[in-house]
């Protein structure tokens, strides 16, 4: 089990010597750091730009910048954000508690779906126009789930063409740009080690032009190959790629040295569930904590099954907290995507390495 405290106060070092050396003048690395965080010229992306499908749901839902700059595109054109933020707005009545559902969809309703609400949905069809009129109390909820899906369809015509020819769309490709440059260990200041596994350990690191720390999981390639543990490690990193819940641990860099595999995820200051079930305070948990992690550990499982993944490793190990209580599920180096017309047919475990899957 790691040092918290001791983690804690690294952290806090490491941010002070980060501020004191930028007091230091411009030096030749500050000056190279400062370049190698600028964006590349938009004529330069011109090959990448190319490239991308022109794919409404890959760039604007599955990938976060994408989503982020189409999201501020929409903000530009009145009759686009009306629609962006009735999508918020069915979000929140979707989360909303029982008690707030009713006058919640009564609002949207009433702010959205009459005909002369300020907020109207011009674009929707003469059907649900009718159905609209014609709603009782009763009717709501069906109609506001008939123009959540027309609007999702409105976006990915119009709205979405004209995102593709506007700024924000080149903001994008700079950034798919930005990010195939290469990541080296030179790019991480490491620090102290935080745990052990079967084939290396995790560290805390620090990316050097941002300051901003991670947690590095190093695969140590000699033992991966002893154990036959290559093709699982591929797949750890090919789901991490995958994934996009705030309730699964961000990979948000992979790279290798001579001797290791290398996947930088996000840093979970809190510990693991374990450690506070069993060492703070009276052991066990109370209910309401309870109720809160399974919640939050069913979401990051649900998540893994829409996008066909089996996580096949739970246990309070690889539950991990973050710094205000939130848990995320880590370790997914058992998990398996599930391929189509196939199943999942063999045992596995912690000791067990090999695993897959088979008519």
């Amino acid at each position: 089990m790691c040092d918290m405290g001791g983690l804690d106060n690294l952290i806090a070092n490491t941010a002070y010597l980060q501020a004191r050396k930028s007091g230091d003048g411009d030096t030749k690395e500050m000056q190279k750091r400062r370049k190698s965080l600028s964006l590349p010229k938009v004529e330069e992306c011109k090959e990448h730009r190319e490239s991308i499908a022109g794919d409404y749901d890959s760039i604007c839902e599955q990938q976060p910048i994408g989503k982020k700059f189409f999201r501020d595109f929409l903000e530009t054109v009145p009759e686009y954000l009306v629609a962006r933020d009735f999508l918020d707005e069915v979000s929140n009545w979707e989360l909303a508690e029982d008690n707030l559902k009713s006058s919640t969809m009564e609002n949207i309703v009433t702010n959205f779906l009459k005909e002369g609400a300020k907020n109207y949905l011009s674009f929707m069809s003469s059907d649900l126009v009718s159905k609209c009129k014609a709603a009782t109390a009763k009717d709501y909820e069906n109609i506001m789930h008939l123009a959540k899906d027309e609007t999702k369809v409105f976006f990915k015509d119009k709205p979405f063409q004209d995102f593709q020819n506007s700024p924000f769309y080149d903001k994008f490709i700079q950034w798919k740009v930005f990010e195939k440059q290469p990541v080296t260990d030179k790019y991480f200041s490491e620090f102290r080690v935080l745990g052990k596994g079967g084939f290396g350990e995790v560290c805390a690191i620090q990316v050097k032009n941002t300051g901003k720390m991670y947690a590095c999981k190093k695969l140590d390639k000699k033992r991966l190959k002893k154990k036959s543990g290559e093709k699982m490690a591929l797949l750890e990193k090919e789901i991490l790629e995958k994934v996009n819940s705030p309730f699964i641990v961000t990979l948000a860099y992979a790279y290798e040295t001579k001797t290791h595999l290398c996947l930088v995820m996000s840093l979970m200051n809190g510990g693991d569930l374990k450690y506070h079930i069993y060492n703070v305070g009276e052991r066990g948990l109370e209910m309401k904590r309870i109720i809160f992690y399974s919640a939050q550990i069913t979401c990051g499982i649900l998540h893994l099954h829409s996008i066909k993944i089996v996580y096949r490793d739970m246990k309070p190990e690889n539950v991990l907290l973050d710094d205000n209580g939130n848990c995320r599920l880590s370790d997914l180096g058992l998990a398996v995507q599930v391929k189509e017309g196939k199943s999942i047919t063999q045992r596995v475990s912690t000791n067990s390495l090999n695993v897959g899957s088979g008519k």
